[in-house]
């Protein structure tokens, strides 16, 4: 389970997705997530389908690779889904004692599980094919108007480098952590659920302690070269927009508005699994 958190890690390959400007994928993320949220038909399914597999293509990263990073969330994602089911009011199809299953209980849990996917792999897709210092520069560029309100952009953008440096690092350490307590007979998967969450301090406190033991030294090392924040701090390679740039740009607001168009004019009927 530790090995398929795909979160903060870079995948590298020779691909054109990778080679676009960070702030044209950090955009192109936020629309992408955004865009998921106002589909409510088939036609609006089929188009976020279509362009998502798309870019996955474009970057080169195998789809497998990609959808490993669900398997961390797919309880979470069942839960969401049962939750709509149960609780969402409309045409019963199902009443057995206390429990109402509906059409639109089905169809918004259908939805809401398709969204959840594709949210998931459309920012692992942008963390995969950037790497965390190239992601911090499109960060603070992006976030650069800010400091006309003195918000501290360069600091967030730091924290976030090193949260999303700290993830594979912390899941390595958790991965050594469980082999080590297996080693000395520590059993993790078999009791009930509470046996099993209790079996889990062994691991969660000397992974605390290494994160804490990471975080002072990382802090030494920065005090060290006397790191003072971003004032009056140079780029070693400034963000440049390029031709390419420009056109993911236009590709991007394109889709966009496409699937605004879909959402207003396009109504078409659902199907039967998914609807009335």
């Amino acid at each position: 389970m530790l090995k398929d958190i795909t979160l903060g890690q870079f995948y590298p390959a020779e691909s054109k997705i990778h080679a676009l400007d960070p702030r044209v994928k950090l955009v192109g993320t936020l629309l992408y997530v955004v865009s998921l949220f106002l589909f409510h038909n088939l036609a609006g399914f089929l188009l976020a389908t279509a362009f998502l597999f798309f870019l996955i293509h474009m970057s080169k990263v195998p789809v497998s690779y990609i959808l490993r990073g669900l398997k961390a969330i797919f309880i979470l994602m069942v839960i969401t889904a049962i939750f709509n089911v149960l609780f969402t009011p409309g045409t019963t199809i199902v009443h057995v004692w206390k429990i109402r299953i509906t059409w639109e209980g089905v169809r918004a849990a259908v939805f809401m599980f398709i969204r959840l996917t594709y949210l998931v792999m459309g920012t692992s897709l942008m963390t995969l094919t950037t790497t965390p210092t190239r992601l911090t520069d499109g960060m603070e560029s992006l976030m650069a108007p800010l400091e006309k309100i003195h918000a501290p952009v360069h600091e967030v953008a730091m924290m976030m480098s090193i949260a999303l440096r700290f993830i594979p690092l912390l899941v390595d350490e958790t991965d050594k952590i469980m082999k080590a307590q297996m080693a000395r007979g520590a059993d993790f998967e078999s009791g009930n659920f509470w046996r099993r969450a209790k079996s889990m301090v062994p691991i969660l406190v000397p992974l605390f302690v290494s994160a804490f033991r990471r975080a002072g030294d990382l802090a030494l090392a920065m005090e060290a070269r006397c790191y003072q924040g971003g004032e009056g701090r140079t780029k070693m390679k400034p963000l440049v927009y390029g031709r390419n740039d420009g056109k993911a740009y236009a590709v991007l607001w394109i889709y966009f508005a496409a699937m605004i168009l879909v959402r207003i004019f396009l109504n078409l009927p659902h199907v039967p699994l998914l609807g009335h």
